[in-house]
């Protein structure tokens, strides 16, 4: 994590919304009239944990990645007497994307629940659509159903979330769970982290614990508990929205059953085409690499971004 805010740190800059404080990080083009891309991250995230996916965007273009409230260290939407809620947070990107592009064409990337963001924004402002030339579901999901979960993990996030999203149990939750000694303790022992460091050596998990560590104070409690708590058991498949999705879907993800997904995806979006990774994980490590970080963009899926950017030349 060190390595990555030192050189992400040049692209970074402090952005204000409705009175939040925030961060933005920017690389402008290589190319000459490429599409800039949006890049909206998921859960349990921070924009130093994206910097070596955000290497990979950029070599097919310019790409932007705003924190969102509540996550990454930025003001939570608490702050001005607001939930996180799905529908605030889509009322977010809307702002951002209407302040910073006006009537500029981009291509929208979200992961996993940033999808899930994404989406939401679309169906409350579909006029923002004729923004997006190309929106792409880096192993996103459309509703509650899609998570492979069993019946006592399901409930057991549920209820956990739902206890944990007012403010004193997240209070004692983040200064007696979420302590340093605690998580560097206990936390490679959850079932969750496990599966993150399966085939790591000693070094590189107390490498990952660390950073580890680091997302969990950083992402404001309520404010993952609530979304949390919201995502079990929401649905996004009530509103369509007029525009093809490009999804990607890891082989063998922990989190979802992609046939639901697509099931769902395919309600929603005018087209769905779907790209398949090898890979046991939902989403890359928390410190991948730029090389490690490649692996959830497909060959494909660059192409076609490539061939967009030749087109409008």
């Amino acid at each position: 994590m060190a390595a990555a805010k030192a050189n992400s740190k040049k692209y970074i800059v402090p952005i204000n919304m409705n009175g939040l404080q925030g961060r933005m990080l920017h690389m402008p083009s290589k190319r000459k009239g490429a599409y800039e891309m949006l890049f909206v991250y998921g859960h349990h995230s921070s924009l130093e944990r994206w910097w070596g996916l955000m290497q990979v965007l950029h070599e097919l273009g310019p790409v932007t990645m705003p924190d969102l409230p509540g996550f990454g260290g930025m003001d939570s939407f608490y702050k001005i007497g607001k939930e996180p809620s799905i529908d605030n947070l889509a009322d977010y990107l809307a702002s951002f994307i209407k302040l910073r592009y006006k009537k500029r064409k981009i291509i929208l990337v979200g992961l996993s629940y940033g999808f899930v963001l994404i989406t939401r924004m679309l169906q409350r402002y579909p006029e923002l659509t004729k923004n997006v030339v190309m929106l792409v579901s880096l192993v996103g999901f459309a509703d509650h159903e899609d998570f492979s979960f069993s019946k006592v993990q399901y409930y057991g996030y549920l209820y956990s979330a739902a206890i944990l999203k007012h403010r004193l149990p997240a209070f004692i939750f983040r200064y007696l769970i979420l302590n340093g000694p605690v998580l560097r303790t206990f936390y490679h022992r959850t079932p969750n982290a496990k599966n993150k460091f399966i085939d790591f050596s000693k070094e590189e998990i107390q490498r990952k614990i660390k950073v580890e560590v680091w997302l969990w104070q950083n992402n404001e409690v309520r404010t993952y508990m609530y979304t949390t708590h919201e995502f079990l058991l929401f649905t996004n498949c009530d509103r369509r929205v007029d525009l093809p999705v490009y999804h990607v879907s890891a082989k063998e993800d922990h989190f979802f059953d992609n046939s639901r997904v697509e099931q769902h995806m395919r309600v929603i979006f005018k087209d769905f085409k779907s790209f398949i990774i090898n890979t046991n994980n939902h989403a890359p490590t928390v410190i991948a690499s730029k090389k490690e970080a490649s692996s959830i963009i497909p060959q494909e899926l660059k192409q076609i971004v490539k061939s967009l950017n030749k087109d409008k030349d």
